[in-house]
């Protein structure tokens, strides 16, 4: 008996430990270091980069909205999630260390090249985290899920900030402090390092949920049949799409509410910019500020997961989401923004954390891939929406404050539908 407690033990600690090493290629690659890079000293021109950079990550998530279902689905009829899921960080890591080659003002078709490892790196992260959330039933007890996928995505959160401090600190830089290993900076050299750095990061941390988690049992299958199977119970899905109504009305509020939340870390620097004047330094200080507090909320709030409900949790904190928001939206001052700000996050992670455990709780056994590529599509077919309203009302008004009502609006609306979803 306390063998096989150790070994749950074990099993929960790697798992968790997953997004502790797969958050650094979010926070690093596609938000904060690489990015920026990519559109400074690769392309040279910022605007023309961070264009070319969202038209990758848009090419990626289409895909992922269209594979992550099916694949799912797939993982359900073999049985087998962690196979995919090493394959797909595999993938993701071999892709980041291709970006190594991004060297200063490439050719067209070096630019290309670094655009599409950029895209399948993220089509296989993207994969790897539907095959990844379809574990969690079959590793956290009923009575645990909520917590433990609050802790997970807690450890998340300061796995990115921690990696992002890292690599700031040793090969970056940060205004006018030096990197400690002190690269050289010719051909951007200490920048490319960052992505084998945040390879190492993922490929390293993400090794326990490998060693630790139990072995799944597995139909003897061929990926093709696997694939095809898939296929047939996504079709069967949409052909009975009345009979599954409250797992869809779930899908639609969380794709509205995400999207505010997507939108939100879109454009959260370029408003706090606009707004209230602040200084690079400042809205990287901010950043960080904001995704410590995020991580506390979901390690906080991961406990209520599991004793008041998925539903009332990710409620709870969208009604502390628009609240605080209204408030951000009334104030002309710098630090009072601030303030405001970081306690918004400790809203934003139990969003997020909540919304994967109710994923979860609503799936019927044996169906986690399917729904969580369902979950990972609806997300992606609506991403446009939020920037798009933010813009629009942003350009319509002339002010970003107009933008951020629309954030709220998504919230909001969110909420509404959310208030009809039984949780089983």
């Amino acid at each position: 008996m306390e063998s096989q407690e150790k070994t749950n033990r074990r099993a929960v600690a790697g798992w968790c430990l997953y997004d502790f090493a797969n958050s650094a290629f979010n926070t690093v690659i596609i938000t904060f270091v690489f990015s920026v890079y990519f559109g400074r000293a690769v392309i040279g021109d910022e605007t023309q980069g961070a264009a070319y950079w969202g038209y990758a990550i848009s090419a990626s998530s289409f895909v992922v909205a269209i594979l992550g279902p099916i694949l799912g689905s797939a993982t359900d009829y073999s049985g087998r999630h962690k196979r995919p899921l090493l394959l797909a960080t595999l993938a993701c890591v071999v892709a980041t260390c291709g970006l190594w080659f991004a060297v200063p003002d490439m050719g067209g078709f070096g630019v290309l090249m670094i655009l599409g490892l950029l895209a399948f790196a993220n089509i296989a992260f993207e994969l790897g985290q539907v095959f990844y959330n379809a574990m969690l039933p079959n590793i956290a007890p009923s009575s645990h899920t909520g917590r433990i996928s609050g802790w997970a995505w807690g450890l998340g959160y300061f796995g990115g900030l921690l990696c992002l401090a890292i690599v700031l600190w040793a090969l970056v830089g940060l205004g006018d402090i030096q990197p400690a290993l002190g690269l050289t900076k010719d051909d951007g050299i200490n920048v490319r390092a960052v992505a084998i750095c945040v390879a190492l990061w993922y490929l390293l941390f993400s090794l326990p949920i490998f060693m630790f988690t139990p072995q799944e049992t597995a139909r003897v299958v061929s990926m093709r049949r696997a694939v095809a199977e898939g296929w047939d119970a996504i079709k069967t899905l949409l052909h009975e799409i009345k009979g599954h109504k409250n797992f869809v009305r779930f899908l639609i509020a969380s794709a509205l509410y995400r999207d505010g939340l997507v939108t939100l870390f879109a454009v959260g620097g370029i408003y706090a910019a606009d707004v209230y004047d602040m200084a690079f330094d400042e809205i990287l200080i901010f950043a960080i500020g904001l995704n410590v507090t995020a991580g506390l909320g979901a390690f906080a709030f991961s406990f209520m997961d599991d004793k008041a409900g998925s539903k009332k949790t990710v409620m709870i904190a969208l009604t502390g989401l628009v609240l605080v928001g209204v408030l951000i939206l009334m104030t002309d001052s710098k630090m009072v923004f601030m303030g405001l700000s970081l306690l918004l996050g400790i809203f934003i992670g139990p969003v997020q954390a909540a919304s994967r455990t109710l994923a979860a709780r609503l799936s019927v056994p044996g169906t986690e891939g399917q729904n969580f590529g369902l979950y990972a599509m609806t997300g992606k077919s609506v991403a446009f929406l939020g920037p798009l309203g933010f813009a629009l009302a942003t350009d319509i008004f002339d002010t970003q404050k107009a933008g951020l009502f629309v954030i709220l609006l998504f919230w909001l609306v969110g909420f509404i539908i959310l208030r009809k979803v039984r949780e089983q």
